[in-house]
Protein backbone atom coordinates (compact mmCIF):
# COMPACT_ATOMS: atom_id res chain seq x y z
CA UNK A 1 0.00 0.00 0.00
CA UNK A 2 1.67 3.37 -1.15
CA UNK A 3 2.25 5.69 1.78
CA UNK A 4 -0.37 8.36 2.03
CA UNK A 5 0.55 12.13 0.72
CA UNK A 6 0.22 15.47 2.61
CA UNK A 7 -2.13 17.97 1.49
CA UNK A 8 0.59 19.99 0.17
CA UNK A 9 1.32 17.21 -2.67
CA UNK A 10 -1.71 17.60 -4.67
CA UNK A 11 -1.09 19.02 -8.01
CA UNK A 12 -1.20 22.60 -8.16
CA UNK A 13 -3.24 22.73 -11.97
CA UNK A 14 -6.63 21.54 -13.30
CA UNK A 15 -8.30 20.18 -16.22
CA UNK A 16 -10.44 23.26 -16.27
CA UNK A 17 -7.64 25.93 -16.31
CA UNK A 18 -7.28 24.52 -19.89
CA UNK A 19 -10.00 25.80 -21.03
CA UNK A 20 -9.92 29.58 -22.71
CA UNK A 21 -9.30 32.39 -19.93
CA UNK A 22 -12.87 33.25 -20.50
CA UNK A 23 -13.81 31.52 -17.74
CA UNK A 24 -11.77 32.09 -14.97
CA UNK A 25 -9.21 34.71 -13.73
CA UNK A 26 -5.79 33.19 -12.14
CA UNK A 27 -5.18 35.08 -8.68
CA UNK A 28 -3.94 34.43 -5.11
CA UNK A 29 -5.63 33.51 -2.18
CA UNK A 30 -5.77 36.57 0.91
CA UNK A 31 -3.39 35.48 3.56
CA UNK A 32 -5.23 34.46 6.29
CA UNK A 33 -3.65 36.14 9.82
CA UNK A 34 -2.90 32.82 12.35
CA UNK A 35 -4.97 30.13 10.91
CA UNK A 36 -6.08 27.37 13.46
CA UNK A 37 -7.09 24.13 12.05
CA UNK A 38 -11.07 23.87 13.12
CA UNK A 39 -11.97 20.20 11.47
CA UNK A 40 -10.04 17.58 9.58
CA UNK A 41 -12.25 15.13 7.94
CA UNK A 42 -9.80 12.23 8.67
CA UNK A 43 -11.77 9.47 6.64
CA UNK A 44 -12.13 11.22 3.45
CA UNK A 45 -8.03 12.34 3.80
CA UNK A 46 -7.56 8.63 4.04
CA UNK A 47 -10.15 7.64 0.93
CA UNK A 48 -8.03 10.85 -1.03
CA UNK A 49 -4.83 9.33 -0.40
CA UNK A 50 -4.00 12.17 2.06
CA UNK A 51 -2.81 11.57 5.53
CA UNK A 52 -5.55 11.32 7.76
CA UNK A 53 -3.58 12.55 11.03
CA UNK A 54 -3.41 16.63 11.00
CA UNK A 55 -0.56 16.32 13.11
CA UNK A 56 1.67 14.64 10.91
CA UNK A 57 1.18 17.44 8.13
CA UNK A 58 3.20 20.39 9.51
CA UNK A 59 1.92 23.60 8.34
CA UNK A 60 -1.65 21.93 7.41
CA UNK A 61 -3.74 25.23 8.66
CA UNK A 62 -1.60 27.26 6.48
CA UNK A 63 -2.43 25.26 3.43
CA UNK A 64 -6.11 24.58 4.24
CA UNK A 65 -6.57 28.71 4.36
CA UNK A 66 -4.20 29.18 1.10
CA UNK A 67 -1.22 31.25 3.06
CA UNK A 68 0.97 28.34 1.79
CA UNK A 69 0.00 26.45 -1.58
CA UNK A 70 2.90 25.39 -3.82
CA UNK A 71 5.31 27.79 -5.66
CA UNK A 72 3.75 26.39 -8.79
CA UNK A 73 0.12 26.69 -8.02
CA UNK A 74 -1.90 29.04 -9.89
CA UNK A 75 -5.37 28.93 -8.24
CA UNK A 76 -8.61 30.48 -10.42
CA UNK A 77 -12.09 32.12 -9.29
CA UNK A 78 -14.34 31.20 -12.78
CA UNK A 79 -16.97 33.33 -13.70
CA UNK A 80 -20.42 32.34 -14.57
CA UNK A 81 -24.06 34.22 -14.17
CA UNK A 82 -27.22 32.46 -13.27
CA UNK A 83 -31.13 33.36 -12.64
CA UNK A 84 -31.24 34.55 -8.63
CA UNK A 85 -35.21 34.46 -7.85
CA UNK A 86 -35.76 34.17 -11.18
CA UNK A 87 -34.20 37.00 -12.77
CA UNK A 88 -31.31 36.61 -15.22
CA UNK A 89 -27.85 38.29 -13.44
CA UNK A 90 -25.43 38.43 -16.07
CA UNK A 91 -22.07 38.01 -13.82
CA UNK A 92 -21.74 36.28 -11.21
CA UNK A 93 -18.89 33.83 -10.33
CA UNK A 94 -16.77 32.56 -7.63
CA UNK A 95 -16.65 35.15 -5.60
CA UNK A 96 -15.16 33.52 -2.46
CA UNK A 97 -13.67 30.34 -4.09
CA UNK A 98 -10.24 29.35 -5.67
CA UNK A 99 -9.45 26.15 -7.72
CA UNK A 100 -6.41 25.61 -6.31
CA UNK A 101 -5.79 21.97 -7.94
CA UNK A 102 -7.13 18.54 -8.29
CA UNK A 103 -6.18 15.16 -6.51
CA UNK A 104 -6.61 12.02 -8.30
CA UNK A 105 -7.61 9.00 -5.43
CA UNK A 106 -5.85 6.29 -4.78
CA UNK A 107 -8.88 4.41 -7.33
CA UNK A 108 -7.99 6.91 -10.08
CA UNK A 109 -11.08 9.22 -9.47
CA UNK A 110 -9.32 12.83 -9.87
CA UNK A 111 -10.90 15.59 -8.04
CA UNK A 112 -10.85 18.90 -7.85
CA UNK A 113 -9.85 21.10 -4.71
CA UNK A 114 -11.57 24.55 -3.88
CA UNK A 115 -10.98 26.60 -0.86
CA UNK A 116 -14.33 28.45 0.00
CA UNK A 117 -13.06 31.80 1.92
CA UNK A 118 -10.27 32.83 0.68
CA UNK A 119 -10.65 36.36 -0.45
CA UNK A 120 -11.39 38.88 -2.78
CA UNK A 121 -11.86 38.03 -6.68
CA UNK A 122 -13.21 40.17 -9.57
CA UNK A 123 -16.29 37.83 -8.91
CA UNK A 124 -17.11 39.11 -5.72
CA UNK A 125 -18.87 42.36 -6.31
CA UNK A 126 -17.85 44.84 -4.20
CA UNK A 127 -17.90 41.83 -1.05
CA UNK A 128 -14.72 40.99 1.12
CA UNK A 129 -14.37 37.28 -0.16
CA UNK A 130 -14.84 35.43 2.81
CA UNK A 131 -17.06 32.70 4.59
CA UNK A 132 -18.30 33.23 8.23
CA UNK A 133 -17.56 30.59 10.97
CA UNK A 134 -21.15 29.69 11.26
CA UNK A 135 -21.61 28.98 7.14
CA UNK A 136 -18.38 27.65 6.53
CA UNK A 137 -19.48 24.94 9.73
CA UNK A 138 -22.89 24.33 8.19
CA UNK A 139 -21.46 23.17 4.90
CA UNK A 140 -18.70 21.22 6.21
CA UNK A 141 -21.33 19.21 8.10
CA UNK A 142 -23.92 19.47 5.68
CA UNK A 143 -22.23 18.00 2.49
CA UNK A 144 -20.74 15.04 4.32
CA UNK A 145 -24.48 14.62 5.61
CA UNK A 146 -25.84 14.05 2.51
CA UNK A 147 -22.70 12.17 1.84
CA UNK A 148 -23.90 9.56 4.49
CA UNK A 149 -27.43 9.61 3.27
CA UNK A 150 -25.93 8.29 -0.11
CA UNK A 151 -26.63 11.53 -2.14
CA UNK A 152 -24.69 13.35 -4.24
CA UNK A 153 -22.85 15.65 -3.04
CA UNK A 154 -19.09 18.30 -2.91
CA UNK A 155 -17.50 16.89 0.08
CA UNK A 156 -15.58 18.90 2.95
CA UNK A 157 -12.12 18.02 3.73
CA UNK A 158 -10.96 20.54 6.14
CA UNK A 159 -12.00 23.93 8.14
CA UNK A 160 -9.55 26.21 9.68
CA UNK A 161 -10.83 29.52 11.51
CA UNK A 162 -8.95 32.85 12.47
CA UNK A 163 -9.19 35.75 14.92
CA UNK A 164 -9.76 37.70 12.03
CA UNK A 165 -13.16 38.82 11.60
CA UNK A 166 -15.75 39.91 8.97
CA UNK A 167 -18.81 42.36 8.57
CA UNK A 168 -21.97 40.63 7.86
CA UNK A 169 -25.33 41.73 10.22
CA UNK A 170 -22.71 41.83 12.77
CA UNK A 171 -19.02 41.08 12.70
CA UNK A 172 -18.02 37.58 12.76
CA UNK A 173 -15.43 35.42 12.88
CA UNK A 174 -14.23 34.13 9.23
CA UNK A 175 -13.39 30.66 8.41
CA UNK A 176 -11.88 28.78 4.74
CA UNK A 177 -12.99 25.79 3.86
CA UNK A 178 -11.70 23.25 1.76
CA UNK A 179 -14.32 21.25 -0.19
CA UNK A 180 -13.45 18.56 -2.77
CA UNK A 181 -15.72 17.72 -6.07
CA UNK A 182 -15.08 16.07 -9.48
CA UNK A 183 -15.81 19.60 -10.97
CA UNK A 184 -17.53 22.54 -9.82
CA UNK A 185 -18.84 23.43 -13.18
CA UNK A 186 -22.79 24.50 -13.11
CA UNK A 187 -25.55 25.48 -15.34
CA UNK A 188 -24.40 29.02 -14.89
CA UNK A 189 -21.08 28.62 -16.88
CA UNK A 190 -23.14 27.97 -19.65
CA UNK A 191 -26.08 30.73 -18.99
CA UNK A 192 -22.62 32.87 -19.23
CA UNK A 193 -21.05 31.76 -22.50
CA UNK A 194 -24.50 31.78 -24.04
CA UNK A 195 -25.70 35.42 -23.11
CA UNK A 196 -22.45 37.02 -23.30
CA UNK A 197 -22.41 35.26 -27.13
CA UNK A 198 -19.13 33.80 -26.67
CA UNK A 199 -20.58 31.06 -28.07
CA UNK A 200 -17.11 29.67 -29.48
CA UNK A 201 -16.11 29.61 -25.52
CA UNK A 202 -19.94 27.87 -25.00
CA UNK A 203 -19.19 25.23 -27.31
CA UNK A 204 -15.59 24.29 -25.66
CA UNK A 205 -16.94 23.74 -22.33
CA UNK A 206 -19.91 21.24 -23.42
CA UNK A 207 -17.25 19.36 -25.21
CA UNK A 208 -15.09 19.69 -22.41
CA UNK A 209 -17.83 18.60 -19.88
CA UNK A 210 -18.22 15.65 -22.26
CA UNK A 211 -15.49 14.84 -22.61
CA UNK A 212 -14.08 14.59 -18.83
CA UNK A 213 -17.91 13.21 -17.29
CA UNK A 214 -20.51 12.30 -20.28
CA UNK A 215 -18.19 10.66 -22.56
CA UNK A 216 -20.88 8.12 -24.25
CA UNK A 217 -22.48 11.66 -25.72
CA UNK A 218 -19.46 12.08 -27.94
CA UNK A 219 -21.15 8.84 -30.27
CA UNK A 220 -24.85 10.71 -30.00
CA UNK A 221 -25.86 12.13 -32.99
CA UNK A 222 -26.98 15.20 -31.25
CA UNK A 223 -24.27 15.25 -28.32
CA UNK A 224 -25.80 18.41 -26.42
CA UNK A 225 -28.73 16.89 -26.57
CA UNK A 226 -27.68 13.84 -24.78
CA UNK A 227 -25.24 16.12 -22.83
CA UNK A 228 -28.65 17.70 -21.56
CA UNK A 229 -30.51 14.63 -21.32
CA UNK A 230 -28.05 13.28 -18.53
CA UNK A 231 -27.77 15.94 -16.61
CA UNK A 232 -31.97 16.00 -16.67
CA UNK A 233 -31.62 12.57 -15.79
CA UNK A 234 -29.11 12.84 -12.47
CA UNK A 235 -30.90 16.22 -11.62
CA UNK A 236 -34.24 14.84 -11.59
CA UNK A 237 -32.46 11.53 -9.48
CA UNK A 238 -31.00 14.31 -7.06
CA UNK A 239 -34.17 16.14 -6.12
CA UNK A 240 -36.06 12.84 -5.68
CA UNK A 241 -33.66 12.11 -3.38
CA UNK A 242 -33.69 15.62 -1.11
CA UNK A 243 -37.20 14.97 -1.19
CA UNK A 244 -37.75 11.93 0.51
CA UNK A 245 -35.16 12.99 3.44
CA UNK A 246 -37.05 16.28 3.66
CA UNK A 247 -33.69 18.09 2.48
CA UNK A 248 -34.81 21.70 1.53
CA UNK A 249 -32.30 23.49 -0.38
CA UNK A 250 -32.82 27.25 -0.02
CA UNK A 251 -31.33 28.97 -2.96
CA UNK A 252 -31.93 26.85 -6.44
CA UNK A 253 -30.76 29.54 -8.42
CA UNK A 254 -29.89 28.65 -11.58
CA UNK A 255 -26.13 29.10 -10.80
CA UNK A 256 -26.39 26.95 -7.50
CA UNK A 257 -26.96 23.67 -10.33
CA UNK A 258 -24.28 21.03 -10.49
CA UNK A 259 -23.76 19.98 -14.35
CA UNK A 260 -23.13 16.63 -12.45
CA UNK A 261 -25.86 16.42 -10.42
CA UNK A 262 -24.11 17.48 -7.02
CA UNK A 263 -25.79 19.29 -3.74
CA UNK A 264 -23.67 22.19 -4.41
CA UNK A 265 -23.19 25.86 -2.46
CA UNK A 266 -24.84 25.03 0.97
CA UNK A 267 -26.22 28.15 1.99
CA UNK A 268 -29.50 28.69 3.93
CA UNK A 269 -30.60 25.00 4.02
CA UNK A 270 -32.31 22.96 6.22
CA UNK A 271 -34.18 19.43 6.96
CA UNK A 272 -37.38 19.63 7.44
CA UNK A 273 -38.95 18.78 11.60
CA UNK A 274 -42.54 18.61 11.20
CA UNK A 275 -43.91 17.66 7.86
CA UNK A 276 -44.76 21.01 5.82
CA UNK A 277 -44.96 20.66 2.26
CA UNK A 278 -45.00 24.39 1.73
CA UNK A 279 -41.66 24.33 4.25
CA UNK A 280 -39.38 27.58 3.02
CA UNK A 281 -35.98 27.03 4.29
CA UNK A 282 -34.45 30.64 3.72
CA UNK A 283 -35.90 33.27 5.06
CA UNK A 284 -34.57 35.27 2.86
CA UNK A 285 -37.52 33.91 0.76
CA UNK A 286 -40.38 35.93 1.31
CA UNK A 287 -42.28 34.38 -1.81
CA UNK A 288 -41.28 30.32 -0.80
CA UNK A 289 -39.93 30.05 -5.25
CA UNK A 290 -37.75 27.55 -3.46
CA UNK A 291 -40.36 25.95 -0.63
CA UNK A 292 -39.87 22.39 -0.16
CA UNK A 293 -42.53 21.21 -2.71
CA UNK A 294 -41.55 23.67 -5.28
CA UNK A 295 -38.13 21.77 -5.53
CA UNK A 296 -38.93 19.62 -8.52
CA UNK A 297 -40.39 22.01 -10.77
CA UNK A 298 -37.23 24.52 -9.65
CA UNK A 299 -35.06 22.06 -10.65
CA UNK A 300 -37.05 22.04 -14.51
CA UNK A 301 -37.32 25.18 -14.58
CA UNK A 302 -33.34 25.79 -14.07
CA UNK A 303 -33.04 23.20 -16.81
CA UNK A 304 -34.80 24.91 -19.29
CA UNK A 305 -32.52 27.88 -18.08
CA UNK A 306 -29.72 25.62 -19.35
CA UNK A 307 -30.97 24.39 -22.54
CA UNK A 308 -31.83 28.06 -23.23
CA UNK A 309 -28.02 27.99 -23.17
CA UNK A 310 -27.02 24.86 -25.35
CA UNK A 311 -29.21 26.41 -28.33
CA UNK A 312 -26.22 27.91 -30.44
CA UNK A 313 -25.16 24.00 -30.62
CA UNK A 314 -28.27 22.11 -30.90
CA UNK A 315 -32.19 22.74 -32.39
CA UNK A 316 -34.22 23.86 -29.41
CA UNK A 317 -36.99 21.77 -30.34
CA UNK A 318 -34.07 18.32 -29.41
CA UNK A 319 -33.48 19.89 -26.38
CA UNK A 320 -37.23 20.74 -25.31
CA UNK A 321 -38.15 17.22 -26.27
CA UNK A 322 -35.55 15.75 -23.90
CA UNK A 323 -36.88 18.04 -21.11
CA UNK A 324 -40.13 16.53 -21.75
CA UNK A 325 -39.10 13.63 -19.90
CA UNK A 326 -38.30 14.93 -16.51
CA UNK A 327 -41.62 14.61 -14.97
CA UNK A 328 -41.73 11.09 -15.70
CA UNK A 329 -37.97 10.34 -15.03
CA UNK A 330 -38.50 12.46 -11.73
CA UNK A 331 -41.81 10.36 -10.55
CA UNK A 332 -40.08 7.31 -11.47
CA UNK A 333 -36.86 7.90 -9.61
CA UNK A 334 -39.35 9.82 -6.40
CA UNK A 335 -41.30 6.62 -6.38
CA UNK A 336 -38.45 4.29 -6.14
CA UNK A 337 -37.35 6.20 -3.11
CA UNK A 338 -40.79 6.00 -1.67
CA UNK A 339 -40.93 2.32 -2.22
CA UNK A 340 -38.28 1.87 -0.08
CA UNK A 341 -39.07 4.52 2.55
CA UNK A 342 -42.69 2.16 2.92
CA UNK A 343 -40.68 -0.89 2.86
CA UNK A 344 -42.37 -2.27 -0.35
CA UNK A 345 -40.51 -4.74 -2.73
CA UNK A 346 -42.86 -3.50 -5.56
CA UNK A 347 -44.46 -0.46 -6.61
CA UNK A 348 -47.98 -0.63 -7.99
CA UNK A 349 -50.24 2.36 -9.79
CA UNK A 350 -52.52 2.51 -6.70
CA UNK A 351 -49.53 2.96 -4.04
CA UNK A 352 -49.47 6.70 -5.09
CA UNK A 353 -53.08 7.06 -3.42
CA UNK A 354 -52.37 5.77 -0.52
CA UNK A 355 -48.48 7.63 -0.35
CA UNK A 356 -50.66 10.41 -0.80
CA UNK A 357 -53.25 9.84 1.99
CA UNK A 358 -50.10 9.32 4.44
CA UNK A 359 -48.84 12.47 3.03
CA UNK A 360 -51.99 14.60 3.76
CA UNK A 361 -51.86 13.53 7.33
CA UNK A 362 -48.54 13.90 8.15
CA UNK A 363 -49.33 17.73 6.63
CA UNK A 364 -52.28 18.02 9.28
CA UNK A 365 -50.35 17.07 12.05
CA UNK A 366 -46.78 18.43 11.27
CA UNK A 367 -44.98 14.93 12.20
CA UNK A 368 -41.77 14.78 12.30
CA UNK A 369 -40.64 13.52 8.73
CA UNK A 370 -37.77 11.69 9.91
CA UNK A 371 -38.86 10.32 13.10
CA UNK A 372 -41.88 9.18 11.65
CA UNK A 373 -40.63 7.29 8.88
CA UNK A 374 -37.64 5.32 10.76
CA UNK A 375 -40.76 4.38 13.55
CA UNK A 376 -42.91 3.11 10.62
CA UNK A 377 -40.79 -0.01 10.00
CA UNK A 378 -42.01 -0.96 13.85
CA UNK A 379 -45.58 -0.51 12.77
CA UNK A 380 -46.58 -4.17 13.87
CA UNK A 381 -44.87 -3.55 17.48
CA UNK A 382 -45.23 -0.03 18.25
CA UNK A 383 -48.47 1.33 16.88
CA UNK A 384 -49.85 3.17 19.71
CA UNK A 385 -46.19 5.36 19.42
CA UNK A 386 -47.12 6.37 15.37
CA UNK A 387 -50.98 6.69 16.45
CA UNK A 388 -49.77 9.46 18.28
CA UNK A 389 -47.61 11.25 15.74
CA UNK A 390 -51.37 12.40 14.56
CA UNK A 391 -53.84 14.33 15.49
CA UNK A 392 -56.65 12.30 13.33
CA UNK A 393 -55.82 9.26 15.13
CA UNK A 394 -59.06 7.05 13.44
CA UNK A 395 -57.56 8.50 10.02
CA UNK A 396 -54.40 6.92 10.47
CA UNK A 397 -56.07 3.86 11.87
CA UNK A 398 -57.44 3.41 8.47
CA UNK A 399 -54.56 4.13 6.62
CA UNK A 400 -52.69 1.65 8.72
CA UNK A 401 -55.28 -1.15 7.80
CA UNK A 402 -55.22 0.00 4.46
CA UNK A 403 -51.00 0.01 4.18
CA UNK A 404 -50.46 -2.94 6.49
CA UNK A 405 -53.01 -5.33 3.14
CA UNK A 406 -50.22 -3.57 0.77
CA UNK A 407 -47.98 -5.03 2.79
CA UNK A 408 -49.44 -8.92 3.20
CA UNK A 409 -50.35 -8.74 -0.95
CA UNK A 410 -46.67 -7.68 -1.11
CA UNK A 411 -45.55 -11.27 0.49
CA UNK A 412 -41.56 -9.41 1.85
CA UNK A 413 -40.81 -11.38 5.19
CA UNK A 414 -41.12 -8.67 7.88
CA UNK A 415 -37.37 -9.01 8.66
CA UNK A 416 -36.11 -8.01 5.09
CA UNK A 417 -39.13 -5.38 5.45
CA UNK A 418 -37.29 -4.09 8.10
CA UNK A 419 -33.94 -4.47 7.23
CA UNK A 420 -34.87 -2.59 3.40
CA UNK A 421 -36.85 0.14 5.40
CA UNK A 422 -33.87 1.03 8.27
CA UNK A 423 -31.37 1.44 5.16
CA UNK A 424 -33.23 4.59 3.61
CA UNK A 425 -35.25 5.83 6.75
CA UNK A 426 -32.21 7.39 8.54
CA UNK A 427 -32.01 7.98 12.35
CA UNK A 428 -30.23 10.83 11.93
CA UNK A 429 -30.33 14.00 9.83
CA UNK A 430 -28.16 17.63 10.47
CA UNK A 431 -31.00 19.57 12.08
CA UNK A 432 -30.75 23.14 12.23
CA UNK A 433 -30.48 23.01 15.92
CA UNK A 434 -27.90 20.27 16.07
CA UNK A 435 -25.76 22.57 13.50
CA UNK A 436 -26.27 25.52 15.74
CA UNK A 437 -24.89 23.85 18.88
CA UNK A 438 -21.83 23.41 17.22
CA UNK A 439 -21.56 26.90 15.59
CA UNK A 440 -22.28 28.04 19.10
CA UNK A 441 -19.30 26.09 20.77
CA UNK A 442 -16.90 26.83 18.22
CA UNK A 443 -17.83 30.23 18.42
CA UNK A 444 -18.85 31.40 22.32
CA UNK A 445 -16.47 28.57 23.86
CA UNK A 446 -13.43 27.32 21.01
CA UNK A 447 -14.56 24.09 21.63
CA UNK A 448 -15.06 22.16 18.13
CA UNK A 449 -15.34 18.84 19.19
CA UNK A 450 -19.20 19.29 18.66
CA UNK A 451 -18.35 19.18 14.74
CA UNK A 452 -16.51 16.13 14.44
CA UNK A 453 -18.83 14.43 17.06
CA UNK A 454 -21.69 15.02 14.40
CA UNK A 455 -19.76 14.62 11.12
CA UNK A 456 -18.85 10.72 12.61
CA UNK A 457 -22.56 10.51 13.47
CA UNK A 458 -23.97 11.59 10.40
CA UNK A 459 -21.51 9.71 8.44
CA UNK A 460 -23.50 6.42 9.52
CA UNK A 461 -27.56 7.63 9.58
CA UNK A 462 -29.19 4.43 9.22
CA UNK A 463 -27.70 3.31 12.27
CA UNK A 464 -28.72 3.57 15.62
CA UNK A 465 -25.56 4.60 17.50
CA UNK A 466 -26.46 4.79 21.51
CA UNK A 467 -23.54 6.99 22.39
CA UNK A 468 -25.42 9.71 19.77
CA UNK A 469 -29.16 9.13 21.06
CA UNK A 470 -29.59 12.57 21.56
CA UNK A 471 -29.28 13.51 17.93
CA UNK A 472 -32.35 11.41 17.46
CA UNK A 473 -34.79 13.36 19.83
CA UNK A 474 -37.27 15.84 18.13
CA UNK A 475 -36.44 19.47 18.11
CA UNK A 476 -36.28 21.42 21.73
CA UNK A 477 -38.55 24.58 21.64
CA UNK A 478 -35.33 26.64 21.02
CA UNK A 479 -35.14 25.80 17.40
CA UNK A 480 -38.31 27.17 16.20
CA UNK A 481 -35.83 30.94 16.81
CA UNK A 482 -33.47 29.72 14.20
CA UNK A 483 -33.60 31.62 11.02
CA UNK A 484 -30.98 30.94 8.30
CA UNK A 485 -31.03 33.60 5.79
CA UNK A 486 -28.59 33.84 2.31
CA UNK A 487 -25.95 35.60 4.63
CA UNK A 488 -25.64 32.05 6.17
Amino acid sequence: MPMPHTLHRFVPYSRFGTLPEALYTRLSATPVRAPRLLAWNAPLAAHLGFEPDPAAQPHLAEILAGNRLPESASPLASVYSGHQFGSYVPQLGDGRALLIGEHATPDGEILELQLKGAGPTPYSRGADGRSVLRSAIREYLASEALHGLGIPTTRALGLVGSDDMVLREAPEPLAVLLRVAPSFVRFGHFEFCYWSGDHATLRQLADWVIEHFYPACRDDPAPYAALLREVSERTAALIARWQAVGFCHGVMNSDNMSILGLTLDYGPFGFMNGFNAQHICNHSDTLGRYAYHRQPEISLWNLYCLAQALTPLCEQDALNDVLKDYQAVFEARYGEQMQAKLGLKTWMESDWELLGRLLVLLQQSGTDWTIFWRALSQLDTAASRLRDMFIDREAFDAWTQDYLARLELDGTPREDRVARMNTCNPVYVLRNHLAETAIRKAQDEQDTSEIERLRRCLSEPFREQAEFADYALPPPDWASEISVSCSS
